[in-house]
């Protein structure tokens, strides 16, 4: 196919993750792709593996410093300038943007242009880039259908959110629960930078069950690199089977093997859970832009696939009930690990891909 599709996407897993699957499933078709990103989504590995990367200036318009305004503004326009050149170079044929401040000087390039322009949103509240550009873009394609701070003018369209080919593959692996006397495997992550509260507070709750629930537990936990040998000391003193890593390549197969994971509420956490059918007790980061972990966590909770406790109520007496509760019931583990499968959108990938092919079959060719 002539022309190439453009993707633009912040440094960070939750919005390269679902940037990755589309291009999968775009370069299936028969899509030339390019990824437009910044210095940090280029560092992931096993994303975009031999796709055309580029890296372009970009900054947030954030704080209230007036020259700081200034210089990120000429940052941007920069930045479209280079993505208004790649679009020439290119023949682009669609811009889609998966949020984050890289992704909008392409997005900006894309509409001067004159060529389709998506945006896909991965939280349960539409982000500032995704908000600012909602009205002005083609479509914005949602993961929830109940997406909060979505501008009325918007073209909106449900798809879900997109998640890896293993992920996919996972859901067809049928949940057993552990009977109250095997070992049982929980997974703990932080997302993809690690969580610092999770690698205190959760082997300090753990630590607080009795020696036959810590005899049966065997944790895998990812954390910060700066914290590893604390969680991992913490865990030896409590007499916890415990394995500590920065990152993890294998984190599908890992989450397909668990019994119970205990994670943040981010996109592609929640995007993962659901498409793999997995319980979970979700601890939302407070600080969250909009409190968007916590809206994250709300369906999930509402659909009985697990619980959440917010940081500030996150005290180890009531994770340590929680996890224990789990471990003593198996039928509440099938029962959550159904209804986590239940709100699974394992086709998001292809209703997205449809929708930018149904923009570019829209939109009038050059020279036309």
């Amino acid at each position: 196919m002539s022309g190439a599709i453009l993707l633009a996407a912040g440094g960070t897993g939750g919005h390269l993750v679902p940037a990755d699957a589309l291009c999968t499933e775009l370069m299936r078709r028969g899509h030339a792709i390019t990824l437009v990103t910044d210095a940090r989504g280029t560092r992931f590995p096993g994303l975009f593996n031999g796709v055309d990367t580029r890296v372009i200036p970009a900054a947030t318009l954030s704080g209230a410093n007036p020259l700081r305004w200034i210089s990120s503004l000429a940052t941007i326009l920069r930045g479209r300038k280079e993505a208004a050149r790649l679009i020439r170079e290119k023949a682009v044929r669609a811009v889609v943007g998966f949020g984050g401040y890289p992704a909008l000087p392409a997005l900006l390039a894309g509409r001067s242009a004159h060529v389709p322009t998506l945006v896909h949103e991965q939280n349960a509240v539409l982000g500032r880039v995704n908000r600012f550009l909602g009205p002005r873009v083609s479509a914005v394609a949602l993961s929830y259908r109940d997406t909060g701070r979505v501008p009325a003018s918007a073209r909106t369209r449900h798809v879900g959110n997109p998640v890896r080919a293993e992920v996919l593959e996972a859901r067809e692996q049928p949940f057993h629960a552990p009977s109250p006397d095997q070992p049982f495997r929980l997974l703990v992550v932080g997302g993809s930078q690690g969580a610092r509260i999770l690698s205190d507070f959760v082997p300090a709750a753990l630590a607080g069950l009795d020696d036959a629930h810590r005899r049966r537990l065997i944790v895998t936990h990812q954390a910060r690199p700066e914290d590893l040998a604390r969680a991992d000391e913490a865990y030896r003193a409590s007499g916890i089977r415990a394995e500590c890593h920065a990152y993890m390549v294998d984190l599908p197969a890992r989450m397909a093997a668990a019994h119970l994971l205990i994670a943040r509420a981010g996109a592609s956490t929640m995007a993962e859970l659901t498409a793999m059918g997995r319980p979970a007790i979700l601890i939302p980061f407070a600080a969250a832009t909009d409190d968007h972990q916590a809206a994250n966590a709300r369906s999930f909770v509402e659909a009985r696939a697990g619980f959440a406790l917010r940081e500030e109520e996150a005290q180890p007496h009531r994770l340590a009930a929680l996890v224990e509760g789990f471990m003593d019931s198996p039928e509440a583990l099938v029962a959550s690990a159904a209804a986590a499968r239940a709100l699974g959108k394992p086709d998001a990938a292809q209703a997205l891909a449809d929708l930018v092919e149904a923009e570019m079959a829209a939109a009038p060719r050059a020279g036309a």
